[in-house]
């Protein structure tokens, strides 16, 4: 019979649970921040309880699809256990300048580990990343367009250069500035078949792990960033908090999926994020 993504995880967890003998000896696991309770059993499951036997690389700040939860009650304690990378040689100084102000300086999960984001330095500079907002969606496809214009006049190549949004609502304005643009595009439905000289288009959660030398973020407007519906939701101010928590985050995936440029664009007013992303007190 069919059995769902955890069903397999939980019955692989169980057939090696208590079992002395492990599949593995040693396990490195990327993008840590996003795993689930089901995933990290099925980790330690297949591992050897052994000190050294896992060696986990994440970010905090990019938690955009889990839940927060305690890694040390289902036996995986870092504390003491953990450094801080502060080179970055993805992203320019001055994009990842602008995104480190969309979290705080210092960020902690459910065990209290504490990870402490200043004093990063990226090895290459570059030029500041530009915030254009519009009076319509109309004039910031046009905005979009000729950012993306400008892109391949300096010499980008269209798989270079990637376009997203937040949601699927907000699609159509990001193929509209690619359609103003000249510039084809892929989605990542179908990629597989696609043109390699292409852009990719899409939503924000769905660039995690990309970089691309130009990066344009779309209809980041009022009711997008945070995303409205979700702010509806909200059963109390707990939940609240990690929602605006969690969208600000996403946020800052989008933006440092950037090397070289990153453009930014939404409707008047634009999102709350904004003025931190630009450095603006109001």
């Amino acid at each position: 019979g069919l059995m769902t993504r955890a069903g397999v995880f939980a019955s692989v967890t169980r057939h090696y649970a208590s079992r002395s003998e492990k599949p593995f000896t040693h396990i490195v696991v990327d993008e840590a921040q996003d795993l689930g309770v089901a995933e990290l059993r099925f980790l330690a499951a297949i591992a050897r309880d052994e000190p050294d036997a896992m060696f986990f690389a994440g970010d905090l700040g990019q938690r955009i699809f889990q839940q927060p939860f305690s890694w040390k009650k289902l036996g995986i304690d870092v504390r003491g256990r953990s450094t801080t990378l502060k080179v970055n040689y993805r992203t320019s100084h001055q994009i990842r300048r602008a995104a480190d102000r969309l979290l705080p300086d210092r960020m902690r999960d459910v065990d209290e580990n504490e990870s402490l984001r200043t004093g990063t330095v990226s090895v290459f500079e570059g030029p500041d990343p530009i915030v254009i907002i519009e009076k319509d969606e109309t004039a910031e496809i046009a905005s979009a367009a000729n950012s993306i214009k400008q892109a391949l006049a300096d010499g980008f190549a269209a798989n270079e250069i990637g376009i997203f949004v937040r949601s699927e609502a907000h699609l159509d304005r990001a193929f509209a500035a690619a359609e103003a643009a000249g510039i084809p595009v892929r989605t990542f439905v179908g990629e597989e078949k696609a043109p390699t000289e292409t852009a990719l288009l899409g939503i924000m959660h769905l660039a995690k792990g990309l970089e691309f030398r130009l990066v344009v973020l779309m209809a980041c407007d009022e009711d997008a960033l945070p995303l409205a519906e979700r702010v509806a939701d909200v059963a109390d101010d707990f939940e609240l908090d990690e929602v605006l928590a969690t969208e600000r985050q996403l946020l800052y995936v989008a933006a440092t999926r950037a090397r070289d440029r990153l453009i930014v664009t939404a409707v008047v007013p634009g999102s709350q994020y904004i003025d931190d992303l630009i450095g603006r007190t109001v």
